[in-house]
């Protein structure tokens, strides 16, 4: 079985896609441990606030598998792929880590170079993750947090029930 992390973002009526894509992770991978679900502004372009959090669940798919699956549940969720890059999004679910595998080509990168560089990554990430180890950068998510610099990068975390409609 692999260990997997992705992160999760909205900021188009954030709770509705944040709980229909923890529902859809749930019923395709069963046990998912959920982080506290984040709060931050738009990074990168003018936009409504963001709502964050990482999932972390076990499976036999493959990784190809898997970012099928997770695209599938992004495009279930009205999924806009044509506009800007960095633009408003009801739904972004980003493989972070398949175990401790280093991929770095044109279709994948684990582990994610966003999970060093963002609070709205790191931070959740740690919660659930705190003493597991980079497979790159060979330190802790905790070590990691410690020493990101979050001058400009505010986060709070905000109370999510993910169980009620």
């Amino acid at each position: 079985m692999a260990e997997i992390y992705v992160s999760l973002g909205s900021n188009i009526n954030q709770r509705h896609y944040i709980k229909a894509a923890v529902k859809a992770l749930r019923n395709q991978y069963g046990s998912v441990t959920l982080s506290p679900v984040y709060e931050s502004i738009a990074m990168g372009f003018a936009g409504d606030n963001f709502y964050n959090l990482v999932a972390q669940f076990n499976t036999i798919q493959t990784i190809t598998d898997v970012t099928q699956q997770l695209t599938a549940i992004e495009n279930a969720n009205d999924r806009e792929r044509n506009g800007p890059r960095f633009g408003p999004r009801t739904l972004d679910i980003d493989l972070l880590l398949y175990d401790d595998l280093i991929i770095n080509n044109d279709q994948l990168q684990l582990p994610r170079k966003e999970i060093a560089k963002y609070a709205f990554v790191l931070r959740p990430l740690t919660d659930i993750a705190s003493q597991r180890i980079d497979p790159v950068l060979k330190k802790t998510y905790q070590e990691l947090w410690e020493k990101l610099d979050t001058t400009n990068q505010p986060l709070w975390q905000i109370p999510f029930d993910f169980d009620t409609p």
